[in-house]
């Protein structure tokens, strides 16, 4: 099943956030396949203020532990963490074969 981590970030975080990104890709490299998408949620100026994660895990309490897992978590870069059961409707993303 696919799990949704919509995350913001505290404000006034953004240089914290800069400097624990390498670390949160190379998390997020290391997921593999389970890590469906990622990507900054991005304010009106294009910076980021948060983030939405989607990966595949048999339930919430796994995806839980993979979110909880984030260096962004541990750095303390969020102000809130919302995770919900997601469903693909669309996919136009995705290379056509």
């Amino acid at each position: 099943m696919l799990f949704a981590m919509i995350a913001k970030d505290k404000s006034g975080i953004i240089e914290k956030r800069l400097a624990a990104r390498p670390v949160h890709l190379q998390y997020l490299d290391s997921l593999g396949q389970t890590l469906r998408l990622a990507g900054a949620l991005l304010d009106a100026g294009g910076t980021p203020e948060g983030s939405l994660v989607v990966v595949e895990a048999e339930t919430l309490e796994a995806a839980t532990a993979i979110f909880n897992a984030d260096p962004f978590v541990d750095a303390g870069i969020f102000e809130s963490i919302e995770i919900k059961p997601w469903r693909l409707a669309y996919d136009h993303m995705s290379p056509k074969a």
